[in-house]
């Protein structure tokens, strides 16, 4: 096989797009929690421990999901032939090994969510999928903890608290749509995902209720005075955005979870412009 077609399928594996926005939003997470020039270095180890880390949970999931992928996504690296399965884990391992020795440059409580998302991110494909709506959770709080390990990389760890409440709802609602949009090869597998225990509408329908209630989140930094108008010019359109997504999802998953995640990152957005205008004065 042609090095170029090898060389894409591990880049594949890490889904380089996840992964890199994984390391945007720890830095916005240390933006929010109020992250200076003084704390570079600091933000710098954080983003790049979630680069490494994202890549490696992404090709570890890869390498236990190959036999459902080769019925819902033929075209990743493992199931099209790029790499091989052997190849994925270890190549998992050394990513993993990359976040370990940028997160020892940090803070002892980064140190420790860092430790529990590692755990989360191994047993999540082997232990967690399979079960009903433990699985989404799980990939909901890791994201959600990308927020709070960038405010703990400068000592504020509940500096992001309301933007991690917030991406945590919103990526659960992205899971279970995503769920449904991957139901057969689910079931070939024997998965007992949420969608097949209880149904695509009413999990579909929960996960409308609870992006309700990420929505009514949005608005606690402005009713809170902490930001002003700017934030919520940009926090309103992501909410509508989502919203929609949400109503769209009982005809379209695919593109529903797709608007969904455009959503959380204007969102994530509007929180850096809060907290930049909060810092100049700005409304």
């Amino acid at each position: 096989m042609a090095l170029g077609v090898r060389a894409r399928g591990f880049v594949g594996l890490t889904r380089p797009g996840n992964a890199i926005a994984a390391g945007v939003l720890t830095f916005t997470g240390a933006f929010v929690a109020g992250a200076t020039f003084g704390d570079a270095i600091a933000v710098v180890a954080a983003v790049l421990a979630t680069v490494f880390a994202t890549g490696a949970g992404n090709a570890i999931n890869d390498y236990f999901d190959r036999e459902i992928d080769r019925i819902n996504r033929p075209d990743r690296p493992i199931p099209s032939g790029a790499v091989t399965a052997t190849e994925a884990k270890w190549f998992s391992v050394a990513l993993f090994g990359g976040a370990v020795v940028s997160a020892l440059a940090l803070p002892l409580v980064a140190i420790a969510i860092a430790v529990v998302n590692l755990i989360a991110l191994l047993a999540y494909t082997e232990f967690f999928k399979g079960l009903p709506g433990v699985g989404n959770v799980v990939v909901a709080a890791l994201t959600g903890s990308t927020f709070l390990f960038g405010g703990a990389a400068i000592g504020n760890p509940l500096g992001a608290l309301v933007l991690c409440i917030l991406a945590a709802l919103a990526t659960l609602t992205r899971e279970i749509v995503k769920d449904v949009e991957d139901i057969a090869g689910d079931r070939e597998e024997g998965l007992r995902t949420l969608p097949i225990v209880v149904g695509e509408r009413p999990s579909l329908w929960l996960g409308v209720v609870v992006l309700v209630v990420a929505v009514a989140a949005s608005v606690v930094p402005f009713m809170s005075g902490e930001f002003g108008l700017a934030y919520l010019g940009f926090v309103v359109p992501a909410d509508g955005v989502m919203l929609v997504a949400s109503a769209k999802s009982f005809d379209n998953p695919g593109l529903a979870q797709k608007r969904l995640k455009q959503g959380m990152f204007l969102a994530a957005f509007a929180f850096i412009v809060g907290r930049a205008t909060s810092l100049t004065g700005l409304v």
